[in-house]
């Protein structure tokens, strides 16, 4: 398993949504630092592309990813980690 990480900023995709036309669901880029506390209290976190939802579910290895939170992460410059 492996973690990506952002300057001042943890993210892995989580999922949002589930597509009417049995098209697999989109997993978004949030801030790692949120995902515990949404999953728990049910608050909401904003990813990557602006998505607003509360975590539900982890992202499994070759899920789906938004396109968008992708090409974002992908612009962004290599963070340094907390190692």
């Amino acid at each position: 398993m492996s973690t990506m990480t952002l300057p001042d900023t943890d993210t892995r995709p989580e999922n949002t949504e589930q597509t009417s036309d049995d098209q697999p669901e989109v997993f978004h880029y949030v801030s790692k630092d949120k995902i515990a506390e949404s999953a728990v209290m049910g608050s909401h976190v904003v990813a990557l592309c602006g998505a607003v939802f509360p975590v539900t579910k982890s992202a499994k290895p070759g899920s789906p990813v938004c396109p968008d939170c992708k090409e974002i992460y992908e612009s962004l410059p290599p963070g340094g980690g907390d190692e």
